[in-house]
């Protein structure tokens, strides 16, 4: 564990306030509950008098308890964890308290920070940035060197890169997860935006049946060949392994949090031959996907000025830097990203926090739950051949129509 010499330090400057009452944070099970006991039981250390209780919830779980919470105005909550895609629902119903500008911070990277202002990058800011989820590219330049190709800059690369590799070796072309819902739609859509495309326009209507959306469609399908048998089913545990083992050369959709031990040789075949970087793009510059976690003060809360100060704490870049070194957990902090340390750890941290600048949240609509649950259905039958690309968009396109027209 760090020492915390580190966190003392990173704290001069800085005024926590200690809890007269007690916070009760709403967050998260397994790897992310971790991290946030990691951070209530730093926080105790440095406001001794603090009481503090974290609830720790399943993902689905997390988000009927808050949203029952605030809905009934309950109070239960003081702080919440919460899926940068839950935020338009709960900041439009007003659920959630306006945070001071004693917040803001300059060394926040912008497009996750921005995206807990409301109702747009101008507006009051309602969250902050705790988990800095981008969805990268992965590829092995030791495997691209041995067929004579390039770092791939288009999806076309990528397609033609990965039917040379699987035609000519018996590791697989690319890797990607399958399983629908949400885990095949958010392969899907850095490929979907890289052709200029989107599931919901600027107007906030569906914006699926489009030319473009059909060729990225094609390109995601036509993917499945050079990938390993069975990747209709594939999910995160299987993608990580792929890669480290070496069997798969390409992998689309990659979470900070699936590869820290890409470069552990006790844990990975592939020391060293693995990049991450932006997902490529077909048209214009990388769209690569924001998964940011937040957190807010709901507006029902009795104790908001000691669960701001939390929030800062928690946000601070000493908590930041302990939680990648120890957890895994990619920080939303510019500094942190270019922190020796941690670059020495995580060679691609650089590349990682070059995506999140140009990061694009997935559609800030109320209701993305069920239409990325729609869009998931019909990109898993269009992968498993029982509709063609066309058919499929077309289909979802008109059952997101009238989602959104609730």
């Amino acid at each position: 564990m760090l020492q915390r010499t580190l966190l003392a330090t990173a704290m001069i400057g800085a005024s926590f306030t200690t809890i007269a009452g007690e916070l009760v944070i709403a967050g998260r099970d397994s790897s992310y509950g971790q991290a946030m006991q990691y951070i209530v039981d730093e926080y105790k250390k440095e406001n001794p008098d603090a009481k503090v209780t974290l609830v720790q919830r399943p993902n689905n779980g997390l988000y009927e308890s808050i949203v029952l919470s605030m809905r009934e105005k309950t109070g239960n909550y003081d702080v919440v964890l919460m899926d940068d895609t839950w935020a338009p629902e709960f900041m439009a119903n007003r659920w959630l308290a306006p945070l001071s500008e004693a917040v803001v911070d300059n060394d926040f990277v912008k497009a996750p920070f921005d995206i807990g202002r409301y109702p747009d990058a101008t507006g009051n800011l309602y969250a902050m940035p705790m988990v800095g989820n981008v969805a990268m590219f992965a590829w092995n330049r030791a495997t691209f060197e041995s067929h004579d190709l390039d770092e791939p800059s288009s999806w076309s690369d990528v397609l033609q890169a990965a039917a040379k590799i699987d035609a000519a070796s018996e590791t697989s072309g690319v890797v990607f997860r399958g399983v629908k819902g949400n885990p095949i739609v958010t392969g899907f859509l850095p490929i979907l935006w890289g052709y200029g495309a989107d599931v919901v326009g600027s107007d906030g209507k569906a914006t699926l049946n489009t030319p473009e959306a059909k060729q990225a469609l094609e390109t995601f399908l036509a993917m499945k060949q050079y990938a390993p048998r069975g990747v209709d089913v594939y999910n995160a545990d299987e993608v990580r392994d792929s890669l480290q083992k070496g069997t798969a050369a390409m992998a689309i959709e990659v979470w900070p949090a699936w590869v820290p031990n890409l470069d552990n040789p006790d844990m990975s075949d592939v020391v060293g031959d693995m990049e991450i970087m932006a997902p490529p793009a077909e048209v214009g510059a990388p769209a690569p996907m924001l998964g940011i976690w937040q957190l807010a003060v709901p507006a029902d809360s009795n104790n908001k000025q000691e669960a701001e100060a939390f929030l800062q704490f928690a946000t601070s870049p000493a908590i930041q830097k302990a939680l990648a070194l120890e957890h895994g957990m990619p920080p939303t902090r510019e500094s942190v990203y270019m922190d020796e340390e941690v670059v020495e750890k995580y060679r691609w941290y650089p590349q990682q926090a070059k995506a999140l600048t140009t990061g694009k949240a997935r559609p800030r609509i109320h209701n993305w739950a069920e239409v990325e649950s729609v869009l998931g259905d019909f990109l898993q039958m269009a992968m498993m051949g029982q509709m063609t690309a066309e058919q499929a968009l077309n289909q979802a396109q008109r059952r997101i129509e009238r989602i959104i027209k609730v």
